[in-house]
């Protein structure tokens, strides 16, 4: 049954003007929170530059890996954005104007100045490729097969995003839990590992912390069970206990 598997996705954040920290990139998040509601799992990121081979070798390695391949950046109307291009020579087929691109951006900017030589880039998409609605600034995303082709700027990656909810193939969504204590995890790092793997459908993230002049950790159960979720979120609450610890439900 497809809700027994788990669905993967990968991502690709194009662009040098993340690398250089110009940018502070803010839609790894976003996506991986929506794959999740989705009941997919974000498997991997890579950040490239604006370079064609770097863009090529991204999208073929990972799109043949997983069930989806999401990239954002490097789609609007100057020289410098060359994701179409790219993609489009890593999958061996030619560059052409969307028919209903272009209507929706003549539209759009009926009152705007009208539909320019560089807005009209916006409208290129691989040979082949069908749109995801934009409802910000008209200009669509683009899929093609398990490849999804969006804009950098993170408000149109959501209404992107939000276009595409329901529409994609999933599992269970990943549920998940916190716990925080005030412990260093070195302390119950035997604790965590015997409680996942007493429990095979979980596992147990630590994220430690300082805070107030103590040092604490949060225990972040993750499963796509909620019933186990449950059992092994009380038996790590139980175990800190064990060794007088308390848990603080939801995190610190």
């Amino acid at each position: 049954m497809a809700e027994s598997r788990i669905f993967t996705a990968a991502l690709v954040v194009i662009g040098d003007e993340i690398l250089s920290g110009r940018t502070h990139d803010k839609n790894i998040a976003q996506v991986a929170t929506w794959l999740q509601v989705q009941g997919i799992r974000l498997k991997e990121v890579r950040v490239v530059a604006d370079d064609p081979d770097a863009i090529g070798e991204a999208i073929n390695e990972l799109r043949a890996r997983n069930d989806y391949l999401f990239t954002t950046g490097g789609i609007g109307p100057t020289h410098d954005d060359i994701t179409v291009d790219a993609i489009s020579a890593a999958l061996g087929v030619g560059v052409v104007v969307h028919p209903d691109a272009r209507a929706i951006l003549e539209a759009y900017y009926t009152t705007r100045g009208g539909l320019t030589d560089a807005r009209l880039r916006m409208a290129r998409v691989p040979e082949g490729a069908d749109l995801i609605p934009n409802r910000y600034t008209g200009a669509p995303g683009i899929r093609f097969g398990n490849l999804f082709i969006m804009a950098g700027v993170p408000s149109i990656t959501a209404g992107m995003l939000d276009a595409l909810t329901g529409e994609l193939e999933g599992g269970a969504p990943l549920l998940s839990e916190t716990v925080g204590c005030w412990v260093g995890e070195s302390e119950v790092a035997d604790l965590l590992r015997a409680t996942e793997k007493a429990h095979a459908n979980c596992q147990i993230g630590s994220y430690p912390f300082w805070k107030e002049g103590k040092t604490g950790a949060n225990f972040v159960i993750r499963s796509t069970d909620a019933e186990e979720l449950a059992d092994c979120t009380r038996a790590l609450v139980a175990g800190l206990a064990d060794g007088g610890r308390a848990a603080v439900p939801g995190g610190i």
